[in-house]
């Protein structure tokens, strides 16, 4: 499982970057700009992507007072996405450091509601990978909504082809 998991974790590394690439020379107007999807904006919806792997990454180290980084967020928007990125290789480099067994541990957290869950390593992981593919398609559309027509294919399928090369 920790090999497959490692090559999901290089995937949303590259996938994150590949949108980040297509994102980064927008101006701030389309950062911002009201659209139709979960978060009103692309800015909202990549800061509710780095606060998800965030409140994970917390939630992993024992923390229980959580720090949300979008509560805060004054800075130009690419730091935020740049955040996100570094978020991706922090998950991957802790990911390296555990073993099978390790991984199929269970730990306790809390949700922001204050719900008490446990879950093991291997799913966190899972959820967390899963959870930012179904954003980038979000991330996709609402470019489009915004006029972008050069947007990178983000597919799995995709970069694993890479892979052959």
């Amino acid at each position: 499982m920790k090999t497959l998991l490692l090559e999901y974790a290089t995937y949303h590394i590259w996938a994150n970057e590949q949108l980040y690439g297509c994102i980064k020379n927008l101006n701030e107007e389309s950062w911002t700009k009201e659209v139709t999807s979960s978060f009103p904006s692309l800015l909202k919806t990549l800061l509710h992507m780095w606060d998800a792997e965030s409140l994970w990454w917390q939630r992993i180290q024992g923390k229980t007072e959580m720090f949300i980084p979008s509560k805060n967020f004054h800075e130009h928007p690419l730091k935020g996405a740049e955040a996100l990125l570094m978020q991706g290789h922090v998950w991957k480099e802790w990911l390296e450091s555990k073993s099978e067994a390790e991984l199929n541990e269970v730990f306790p957290y809390t949700n922001l509601k204050g719900q008490s869950y446990e879950s093991s390593y291997t799913h966190l992981l899972m959820h967390l990978f899963n959870h930012g593919t179904y954003h980038r398609g979000q991330l996709v559309t609402i470019l489009r909504q915004l006029g972008v027509t050069d947007i990178p294919a983000t597919d799995f399928i995709v970069w694993s082809r890479g892979l052959k090369k």
